[in-house]
This record gives C-alpha cells, sequence and structure tokens, in this order.
C-alpha cells in the first residue's frame, strides 16, 4: 500500500516561507518521479515542480523559480518543499504525488499516487 503523507501547511503572511513535508511509504525514490502540485480556489490543479529518479529537477510555474525549492531526503524517505518570498497567489492546497515512472510530468493524471493535501494560506 502507498501512502503519502502531508503535513507543514499553514498561515503566512507575504514575505514570509513555509517548508511541506511529505512522508511516503511503500514507494521508493527510485521507483518513479515525485512532485508538488497546487490547487487554488475556482481553478485547476497545477504541477508546480518535480524531480525524477534520477534526481533531476523541472520547475513548471515560472512565478515560484528561485522562491520555491524542492528536495529528498532518502534516509527519511521523505520529500519536501520550501517555500520562500511567499506571495497572496501562492495561496492554494498543495499536493505531493508520485508516479511508477522515471520521467517527471504536469498531466494529473499520470500520477499514481497523492497524498491527501495541505492548506498554504498567504495573507497580511
Amino acid at each position: 500500500q502507498v501512502q503519502l503523507v502531508e503535513s507543514g501547511g499553514g498561515l503566512v503572511q507575504p514575505g514570509g516561507s513555509l517548508r511541506l513535508s511529505c512522508t511516503i511509504s511503500g514507494f521508493t525514490f527510485d521507483d518513479g518521479a515525485i512532485g508538488w502540485f497546487r490547487q487554488a480556489a475556482g481553478k485547476e490543479r497545477e504541477g508546480v515542480v518535480c524531480i525524477n529518479s534520477r534526481s533531476v529537477i523541472t520547475y513548471y510555474v515560472d512565478s515560484v523559480k528561485g522562491r520555491f525549492l524542492i528536495s529528498r531526503d532518502n534516509a527519511k524517505n521523505t520529500m519536501y518543499l520550501q517555500m520562500n518570498s511567499l506571495k497572496p497567489e501562492d495561496t492554494a492546497v498543495y499536493f505531493c504525488a508520485a508516479r511508477k515512472y522515471s520521467d517527471c510530468t504536469t498531466t494529473v493524471r499520470r500520477y499514481d499516487y497523492w497524498g491527501q493535501g495541505t492548506q498554504v494560506t498567504v495573507s497580511s
């Protein structure tokens, strides 16, 4: 049974930082790609950033480049999203996801496993 468990969301002021965590069981980083998606109220889910099984990182949202950093801890089998200089437009439910293939993609239906989502709210 593959499970992804997220934590770290919350309320933060513009310019602040948060670090999201996604602990994965039943799946290793060698099995495929892992990444972060987000879904704002009234909008479709979008891919934010992904790291493939060879640790190659791809950013899909231009506005987060230089502010967000994806990483993984192999010993803890945990993926992180460090979010800095947060903006109100970053407000969304953030999901971690994994797929059984090495390549990254922004297509939601191509991911096999999903976390429950964690709310990030950026507001003054």
